[in-house]
């Protein structure tokens, strides 16, 4: 950590330079003799990448940058909010504690945070933005979260423990190729706390995690702006009921969709009648938790077709999560050919062409408020479904 960096001519020039060409600065000589360009390349690169993801540090003076790898690991402020909320206690200790945004929000939850962070630098980083933010009652441990708790014998309300996956390679993983090993120290774990949190990428298989863990009492799917950003697993010890799934979607307001898991065997109705009526588009959690029947009994929807994860219904109902269009007309495939001058954003599902293939292939026009949606129905086959959008992510 150059504390050099934070001298206040560096500072307004970091500022001063959001918009510059980051790379010729890092090739350039530097205007101050302790600084490097590369560095203030970093800094000015790393705060731009705050401005949306974390605004708080953003907009706080004195703030020192980590690598362009920690800023892209770190949560959001949105979803570090949304699991402050579930690891409210007296006590927490955060075994990777990155940059420290989970530990900042955690923070005004609990009375007491404990920030373990393996990496010496990034440690000194968090504990220094964390006095600029003003953050109360958190302690920073330069070292393995894992022999720290072992170590110190102290227990916890909640540990929170976010593992790092050892492979990039393949889109489905399993908790114990990630860093710390959970399932190894599970049990560890559990003699320092009956309630842990696990945050994990929404490539994680549900079923594949379930497999592993004992104890899940909550799988919380957690989206932003119709990204599923990532899965919380909250472990309770001796719990040994039916597990929850909330899925939760954030886009300027909270809505969410919980049940307990295997309650999908309902018997859902499929739509015969499409025209006239308002079409439902399931935000990604809600997709992610494979409850695709119950999301039409809970919503008095009808599916388009088994396979089609799209739902008609009479009415408009705003708390959904979800987009909601109203149909104003659906055109069998075969006779889009002859039609001229379509305007509409594409959207595809269960459908076997692209997006952009289509739009080639029809010279479909962009239009904000309008849309084609290329769809199947059990009842009509291939169909597009020309509507106009009600309610957004």
């Amino acid at each position: 950590m150059n504390k050099h960096i934070l001298d206040k001519a560096v500072q307004t020039y970091i500022s001063e330079n959001l918009n510059s060409d980051v790379h010729k600065i890092a090739m350039a000589k530097s205007p101050f003799p302790e600084v490097s360009g590369q560095e203030l390349a970093n800094q000015i690169a790393a705060k731009k990448k705050c401005i949306k993801k974390i605004p708080a540090w953003f907009t706080t003076g004195n703030i020192y940058y980590p690598s362009l790898l920690s800023i892209e690991q770190c949560s959001s402020e949105t979803t570090a909010a949304y699991k402050a909320k579930l690891g409210a206690g007296k006590s927490l200790i955060d075994l990777t504690g990155g940059y420290g945004v989970d530990s900042y929000y955690f923070s005004k939850t609990n009375d007491t945070v404990v920030h373990c962070e393996i990496n010496t630098e990034l440690s000194a980083i968090a504990a220094h933005n964390a006095l600029q933010l003003s953050q109360e009652h958190t302690a920073f441990i330069a070292g393995d979260g894992i022999s720290y708790i072992e170590d110190s014998g102290l227990k916890y309300d909640t540990i929170y423990i976010d593992p790092a996956r050892r492979s990039s390679s393949g889109k489905v993983f399993m908790l114990k190729d990630c860093t710390p090993d959970v399932i190894e120290n599970l049990d560890l774990l559990l003699a320092h706390s009956n309630r842990i949190l696990i945050k994990t990428a929404p490539l994680l298989d549900i079923t594949a995690g379930l497999k592993e863990l004992r104890y899940v009492a909550e799988i919380h799917i957690v989206s932003v702006k119709n990204e599923c950003k990532e899965l919380i697993w909250v472990i309770k010890k001796g719990f040994n009921a039916p597990i929850k799934i909330v899925c939760t979607a954030l886009n300027g307001q909270e809505k969410q969709f919980s049940f307990l898991k295997d309650a999908e065997h309902q018997q859902i109705q499929l739509a015969n009648k499409l025209t006239g009526r308002y079409l439902y588009e399931p935000d990604v959690a809600l997709l992610k938790s494979g409850a695709f029947n119950l999301i039409a009994e809970r919503y008095q929807l009808e599916k388009l077709d088994h396979q089609t994860h799209l739902y008609v219904s009479d009415m408009v109902n705003e708390s959904f999560p979800g987009r909601i269009f109203k149909i104003d007309e659906v055109a069998n495939i075969g006779n889009i050919k002859k039609e001229k001058n379509l305007t509409g954003s594409v959207i595809v599902r269960n459908f076997p062409d692209q997006a952009a293939a289509l739009v080639k292939k029809f010279q479909i026009k962009p239009h904000d408020t309008q849309f084609m949606i290329f769809t199947q129905s059990k009842h009509e086959g291939k169909i597009l479904i020309k509507a106009s959008i009600l309610q957004h992510y």
